[in-house]
């Protein structure tokens, strides 16, 4: 790691030595009325737009203007296989194999479809086990198929909790009511990085933990695709799904990814919701009656899918292509570390970190508590173009992302953050 100092030489000497800089340019940065930078600093919620994306989309909207239906067959980028090449790109950002990974649908859309197949409950075994402080979309998620499957959401919930006075998770806890509780859970569904805490858990251990006893496991990758080395396939997790418009770029409400591990690729005994593009390829297009699944991830997809969303996500994943997770996730660690040694030389009781210390343990988001959950702190960042998003009821989330975020990003952020502070 980095012998990090003081001052804005410092900032401005690591951006020059900065092998990605340059894909800064690759984006298009919000202005303020000046017409200079913002600094962005909520990839973690709707990443920025790559330059490459109107080329992209305008490719389809071009194609599909000269060719109509034909486009599905006879388009640059063929239509009907489409989703092919973004499912070996998505694979290497998530850890995966091709076969495992589809793109489909939308976030909390593929964990539901995922639940009907990986959550088959009994009279015994039938709670779900998820983080107190899941995102909230995913509780309504579980709490909807208890109540599908005639429980009781409340009764049927196992909620893993940070102890008393903590703000993270604790594996001893969870260890302790699988040993306790484990044979009647059916699932665990966690969110790889805590969306509040940023917390970045340890799928592997997890997995291992609830294989043990018998559970099913499932992660909500949304904060960790593109984010963090989710290594999916060496986890052994069951499945996965996560959004593509935070750290992968792709546009607000794009299409999602989903990840089912290959060890179920090829089981057709998986109770699963079916459509024409969850069927053999070779003969979807006879319409034959009798269905025929396709193996793997794709088998789990229903319709053909939004070509003009792919196109989006292809034009970030292109760039994910030529750079490589490893050095995303090198600089990251270097950039959320530089950003974690400023804010603690504030040396202000005001805020605190909530964040893991350990890089292994998160991504690029430090989660800043505020004391006496005062939100007017956010929003003096905000008018001071600093765009960062606030969290009930009292957290300001920032990512400096290292796709497009500077070393001078994170000083001039904590500079404005120490004359808010001592104002």
């Amino acid at each position: 790691m980095l012998n990090y100092q003081l001052g804005l030489n410092f900032a401005l000497e690591q951006d020059k030595k900065d092998e990605l800089a340059l894909y800064r340019n690759e984006f298009h940065i919000p202005k303020l009325s000046d017409g200079s930078d913002c600094i962005y600093m909520t990839g973690n919620s709707l990443g920025l737009q790559p330059k490459l994306t109107k080329a992209y989309i305008n490719q389809e909207l071009e194609d599909w203007a000269n060719l109509g239906v034909e486009g599905h067959f006879y388009a640059k980028n063929p239509w009907v296989n489409y989703h092919e090449i973004l499912g070996e790109q998505m694979a290497k950002v998530v850890g995966a194999k091709p076969i495992e990974v589809v793109v489909m649908n939308t976030l909390t859309a593929n964990l539901h479809f995922m639940m009907v197949s990986f959550y088959q409950p009994t009279n015994k075994r039938y709670k779900i086990l998820i983080e107190a402080d899941a995102f909230p979309s995913d509780r309504y998620a579980v709490e909807s198929q208890l109540k599908h499957h005639g429980f009781d959401s409340k009764e049927g919930l196992i909620l893993w909790k940070p102890r008393k006075d903590e703000d993270l998770l604790n594996y001893d806890d969870l260890e302790a009511i699988l040993d306790k509780q484990g044979d009647e859970i059916a699932l665990i569904l966690i969110g790889a990085v805590n969306y509040y805490t940023g917390q970045f858990l340890d799928l592997k251990h997890i997995t291992k933990l609830g294989h043990k006893h018998g559970c099913m496991v499932g992660f909500d990758c949304a904060h960790g695709a593109g984010n963090v080395a989710l290594e999916l396939h060496h986890s052994g997790v069951d499945f996965a799904s996560w959004c593509t418009y935070k750290y992968l770029n792709s546009g607000p409400g794009s299409i999602a990814g989903c990840f089912v591990h290959e060890r179920h690729a090829h089981n057709k005994n998986l109770n699963r919701f079916a459509g024409w593009w969850s069927h053999n390829k070779e003969t979807r297009f006879k319409m034959r009656d009798e269905f025929e699944q396709l193996p793997g991830a794709e088998g789990w997809q229903l319709s053909n899918p939004p070509i003009l969303s792919m196109a989006a996500i292809k034009a970030s994943l292109e760039i994910f292509e030529t750079i490589g997770m490893d050095k995303l996730i090198q600089k990251s660690k270097l950039l959320t570390g530089y950003f974690e040694f400023l804010l603690k030389q504030l040396n202000n009781e005001t805020i605190k970190i909530i964040t893991p210390s350990n890089p292994n343990e998160r991504g690029c988001q430090l989660s800043i508590q505020v004391k006496n959950a005062d939100k007017s702190l956010h929003n003096k960042l905000v008018q001071a173009g600093i765009i960062s998003d606030w969290r009930e009821p009292n957290v300001i989330r920032c990512a400096p992302t290292p796709l497009y975020n500077s070393f001078q990003d994170v000083y001039n952020l904590v500079e404005r953050l120490k004359t808010f502070l001592n104002g």
